[in-house]
């Protein structure tokens, strides 16, 4: 049996996306530690960018489906742990390229109450099965089902408001507990070019009484 190494196991996990942000998750530095045993077991300790992530679930079941992907391995484990807690500080260079990119010209205001996000670009699969989402530059960001699936709902009719409440549905969440993430999400598929913010038409005729 050949042995497993911890980067065989690194190397995997940076096909695994962050469910919030169209980061790996070894470059968004939620990876704190991968131990593996003699008999090829692996033991995973990582965090999350926040407490109560409504996604918690989502990404233990991808990272555990990264690491078995690796030849050989036996047994995955995951195990979550807050402390030290993560900060933006924890990412890698070229994660935090990715987090700045388009912040330049990213410069208007975002107005919750009444912007309708277009998902723009197209979804690539990979050989290896993973998920790709270009933008009209080409340019591809890694993202699990999770971010497709919210991209899809983005088709320039649903105000935000909307969006919360449709992925509340989706995920089987409350409202409240996914409106955060929502929002960053937004954010970040804006910064990405993967989202343009429309803002509904307003007329600027006047009829006359």
């Amino acid at each position: 049996m050949e042995q497993v190494t911890s980067q065989q196991v690194l190397d995997s996990l940076k096909q695994c996306m962050d469910p919030e942000i169209p980061i790996n998750i070894v470059d968004m530095g939620l990876i704190y530690g991968v131990k593996v045993s003699n008999d090829n077991k692996v033991d995973v300790k990582m965090t999350m960018t926040t407490r109560g992530c409504p996604l918690h679930d989502t990404l233990v079941s991808d990272v555990k489906r990264y690491v078995n992907k690796v030849p050989g391995v036996s047994d995955v484990n995951v195990e979550i742990v807050w402390e030290p807690a993560w900060t933006p500080e924890k990412m890698s260079e070229e994660g935090k390229k990715l987090i700045n990119y388009g912040k330049q010209k990213t410069i208007t205001p975002i107005d919750y109450e009444t912007a309708m996000p277009q998902g723009v670009g197209s979804v690539v699969k990979q050989e290896d099965g993973a998920l790709v989402l270009m933008n009209d530059h080409e340019q591809g960001f890694m993202v699990n089902q999770a971010i497709i699936d919210f991209w899809k709902l983005c088709n320039g009719q649903r105000k935000i408001t909307e969006l919360v409440d449709a992925f509340a549905q989706i995920t089987g969440l409350q409202r409240g507990q996914v409106e955060k993430e929502v929002i960053q999400l937004i954010q970040q598929l804006r910064d990405a070019g993967i989202v343009i913010i429309k803002e509904p038409e307003v007329s600027n005729v006047q009829f006359k009484k």
